[in-house]
């Protein structure tokens, strides 16, 4: 009896990190960008995704629901970024590529100006035009009511407007 309950232990925990493994390969991308256009920063996205993978690891996730899995890793995602933006007011540390020059990839110019927007209206509007997120998937992401999401979505476009409209004029 007692390996027979071992055995079943054991194929649960294999079972569990295969699930845990496919999550992040499968959604391991979503949660870089999302953690780039929140931080604007290659390696801080690197931090964060490795973040939400242990996290996901550690925490109880959804990971046998697949409807929630991807809200869940959104929120959880911003979530840390919202940490690490915390953490870096608090710190005040200068960034290391500020000093030296070293290349790194070029951002693309539409995430510049969405890092621009206030955080609800950039996370808003990239769920919903880069992760094609509808507007009730974004609102179950981000605990918000259907209408806000609506609505931050149509000033999270007039904002946008703006900021490119003014950068186009120079």
């Amino acid at each position: 009896m007692e390996n027979e309950s071992e055995n079943k232990t054991d194929f649960q925990d294999k079972d569990r990190s295969e699930i845990i493994e496919n999550t992040i390969r499968q959604y391991a991308d979503m949660i870089y960008r999302i953690a780039y256009q929140n931080t604007g920063n290659f390696h801080d996205a690197e931090d964060i995704l490795q973040e939400v993978s242990i996290t996901l690891v550690t925490a109880d996730a959804p990971i046998t629901e697949p409807v929630h899995i991807k809200p869940w890793l959104i929120r959880v995602t911003i979530n840390k970024c919202r940490d690490l933006c915390r953490r870096k007011k608090r710190t005040k540390t200068e960034s290391l590529e500020d000093h030296l020059d070293i290349s790194v990839e070029e951002k693309p110019a539409i995430i510049e100006e969405l890092l621009q927007l206030p955080e609800l209206y950039r996370n808003i509007l990239y769920l919903y035009y880069y992760e094609n997120l509808n507007i009730r998937e974004i609102s179950e992401a981000l605990h918000k009511n259907i209408n806000t999401i609506r609505s931050g979505l149509q000033r999270g476009r007039k904002k946008l407007k703006e900021i490119l409209i003014r950068e186009a004029q120079g």
